[in-house]
């Protein structure tokens, strides 16, 4: 690898984060802190957990092909040519992010919002893909150490960065913005997620989100959600920083608007004006609640100073996330009519539960199939968290799901709230519902799995699509 392609250069790493090592001579072309995605030529950053130490894995990593090591000490059975020793090895992650962002003349996006952010940040990154070198956020790692490790993996000659923020509580924001310093920021929306933690209710939460303005300088530009009933008080709060504000949604008032959204179960055909330019587009991903996504991405990507028309054309190739939406085909006995499966395992608030219903609703059963969901606790809703799991119940009768699984001690609420004829079974984990869902399906049936993180209806997911296994076994038999 030259020099010229490597992220950081080992003078460079030593020089930013004030650590020693014993060689100069390597070169990195990405930063890891996980072996078992580590690419070969990545510089591992041992990082030390709650429940993992990062220099157990040191040697593993330089095994796989790791350039260098970010540690603390020495490691048994590794040369000193390979380990870069500083005192805080997230502190020295931290500081690679930061001399990433100040030496890069890239346009800076940061993307915050209660839900929403990650498939924002995949259609932004596929929007300015094709028009200049790109680098976005990994997967949805949005918090104190998944923002610095996404930052200083940015080459130096980047022309659009693109980083999510996140938060469970106040203050978490605040300093992942001023180490970001985005150019332009985008609030998907705001919504009572991980309204446990804060005292104040949802004013906590716009301020909470409102943090990404702080570390932005005058005259730097936000896209806010203009459907929302907190967007004049975000507009204030962004306009008392001396930032711009455009923003985005069904409202005529918007920058960005939709004019007209066919919505199919396969996605939407979108009209939309985007600051006075009129433009038609496809999407891969169902849900009006995409469309608004979508406009917040090309409003910004016309404010990057990037072609819309051109990343109109790339968001047509999106497609849905894994966790998120994606829609998957499970074989049955019908060879013509498998089971949809629609896994939006990942996570979950009211809000997303609400849109992602309406998203099965669009989705027709194949013969003699039925709409199933399957859902998991929405969690850190605080004390009011028992009724909001109950009024689920009505957006389901609405969008004409036929059975619903439950698991969890919220989720409960929600199973005794509905009419016998849609219950299906509750049960207290995911794990114990995994052993039933694969067991009651027929051929033709829409599945979506839904819940947040903590819930683990990953497993039911996974349950689901082993289906087809057990369906060859049962045949051999």
């Amino acid at each position: 690898m030259s020099k010229s392609n490597a992220v950081w250069t080992a003078i460079d790493v030593i020089k930013v984060t004030g650590g020693t090592c014993s060689s100069n001579q390597w070169s990195a072309s990405g930063i890891s802190i996980d072996t078992r995605t580590l690419q070969k030529g990545d510089l591992f950053v041992a990082l030390v957990g709650e429940n993992a130490d990062g220099h157990d894995y040191v040697k593993v990593a330089i095994d796989a092909g790791a350039c260098a090591a970010i540690v603390t000490k020495q490691v048994l059975g590794v040369d000193e040519d390979k380990l870069l020793i500083v005192t805080d090895t997230l502190k020295a992650m931290e500081d690679l992010g930061k001399s990433a962002r100040a030496r890069t003349a890239a346009k800076i996006i940061g993307i915050t919002g209660s839900v929403g952010k990650t498939g924002t940040k995949e259609m932004l990154a596929a929007s300015l893909g094709g028009q200049g070198q790109t680098h976005a956020s990994i997967k949805s790692y949005n918090n104190h150490w998944g923002v610095p490790l996404s930052l200083s993996g940015m080459h130096a000659g980047t022309d659009f960065g693109i980083f999510e923020m996140g938060m469970n509580h106040p203050n978490e924001i605040t300093p992942l913005s001023k180490m970001v310093k985005p150019n332009i920021a985008i609030i998907t929306t705001i919504a009572p997620v991980h309204i446990e933690h804060f005292s104040d209710g949802l004013e906590g939460i716009i301020a909470a989100k409102a943090e990404i303005f702080d570390g932005m300088d005058e005259g730097a530009e936000v896209v806010l959600n203009h459907d929302l009933d907190s967007f004049e008080i975000l507009k204030e709060m962004a306009v008392a920083r001396g930032l711009k504000v455009y923003s985005f949604g069904e409202d005529k008032e918007a920058n960005a608007k939709i004019i007209d959204c066919l919505e199919a179960a396969n996605g939407s055909r979108v009209k939309a004006e985007i600051m006075g330019e009129e433009i038609s587009f496809n999407l891969q991903i169902a849900g009006r609640h995409i469309a608004c996504n979508a406009l917040a991405v090309l409003l910004t990507v016309k404010l990057a100073g990037a072609d819309i028309t051109k990343a109109a054309k790339s968001l047509a190739q999106q497609e849905p996330i894994v966790g998120r939406g994606k829609r998957e085909f499970i074989q049955t006995s019908e060879k013509d009519n498998p089971i949809t499966l629609i896994d939006e395992s990942y996570n979950a608030s009211p809000l997303a539960m609400n849109a992602a219903f309406k998203v099965l609703a669009l989705v027709d059963p194949g013969r003699g199939g039925r709409r199933i969901a399957v859902l998991g606790d929405m969690l850190e809703l605080g004390p009011d968290s028992g009724k909001m799991h109950k009024d689920l119940a009505l957006p389901i009768k609405a969008c004409n799901v036929d059975l619903v699984y439950t698991c969890g001690k919220n989720m409960r609420k929600l199973y005794e709230e509905l009419p016998a004829n849609q219950r299906g079974v509750h049960k207290d984990t995911s794990h114990d519902l995994a052993q039933i869902v694969p067991d009651v399906l027929v051929p033709g049936d829409v599945v979506m799995v839904k819940g947040s993180l903590g819930s683990k209806m990953g497993l039911v997911v996974e349950a689901l699509r082993s289906l087809p296994n057990k369906l060859t076994v049962k045949k051999k038999v």
